[in-house]
């Protein structure tokens, strides 16, 4: 099945240049020019993936995917200005798969969207309506459907996006076991693209804030300076 991507971002010409070079790649596309028209239609009808800017008129990226947030997981790559460390941090934490500083080329974006859907591959069934293998993962009051994209802690449902789900799914297949964030970017990362410790880090305390959401006293997610994190289910 074609892929269909979403483009927000006020620059015409980035819209223009993108989509052709992504419909010359098999994929479908569907451009918006402000944060505030793209929310309904991203929410309504939502693409496989999308790239937001974030410094539009009328609704900027980050309180799109604020928004976005509160009703889909549908992956998401952000653009940001060159060396804005403060953007970067904030789309992470709040739920960006992946982000792309401007100027950019679009040989890695394509790079960035292909690899992103082939995670989200690894968590969704490949047939509508195909039956999904029992291949829960259970941990203590966490339990992971991959072939669902379904998380509960303790009965209740906890929303990832396909990054987060795949980061948490690494820590939990070996509880007690260190995973270095060199390891973390392997199993969330794929195709030799490099995202900085930083990136990981961002997307475990948007992991942990989820969970004690539901549960204040979730601390299944150790740090441990200079090593790692690890998944304890004790």
């Amino acid at each position: 099945m074609t892929a269909t991507i979403a483009l927000v971002d006020d620059d015409r010409n980035i819209l223009t240049s993108v989509s052709i070079a992504l419909q010359a790649e098999g994929f479908l596309t569907r451009v918006y020019s402000d944060g505030e028209s793209a929310l309904k239609a991203l929410i309504e009808n939502p693409p496989d993936l999308a790239v937001l800017d974030i410094k539009m008129p009328k609704m900027d990226g980050l309180e799109l995917l604020r928004r976005l947030r509160e009703k889909s997981a549908i992956p998401v790559i952000f653009l940001t200005s060159k060396d804005d460390e403060l953007d970067e941090a904030l789309g992470l934490a709040m739920g960006a798969d992946d982000y792309i500083a401007k100027p950019f080329s679009q040989r890695l974006l394509i790079a960035r969207i292909r690899a992103i859907l082939r995670r989200t591959e690894i968590v969704q069934p490949s047939v509508e309506g195909e039956q999904a293998p029992a291949e829960s993962l259970e941990r203590g009051r966490l339990v992971m459907d991959p072939a669902r994209h379904r998380v509960t802690w303790g009965g209740t449902n906890v929303t990832l996006t396909v990054t987060e789900f795949l980061i948490l799914e690494t820590l939990a297949q070996r509880p007690g076991i260190v995973k270095t964030r060199n390891q973390l970017m392997d199993a969330a990362y794929q195709d030799d693209i490099y995202v900085d410790d930083r990136t990981i880090d961002s997307h475990i305390k948007r992991v942990r804030r989820k969970f004690r959401q539901v549960d204040p006293e979730f601390d299944a997610i150790e740090t441990l300076y200079g090593a790692g994190y690890r998944f304890s289910d004790e």
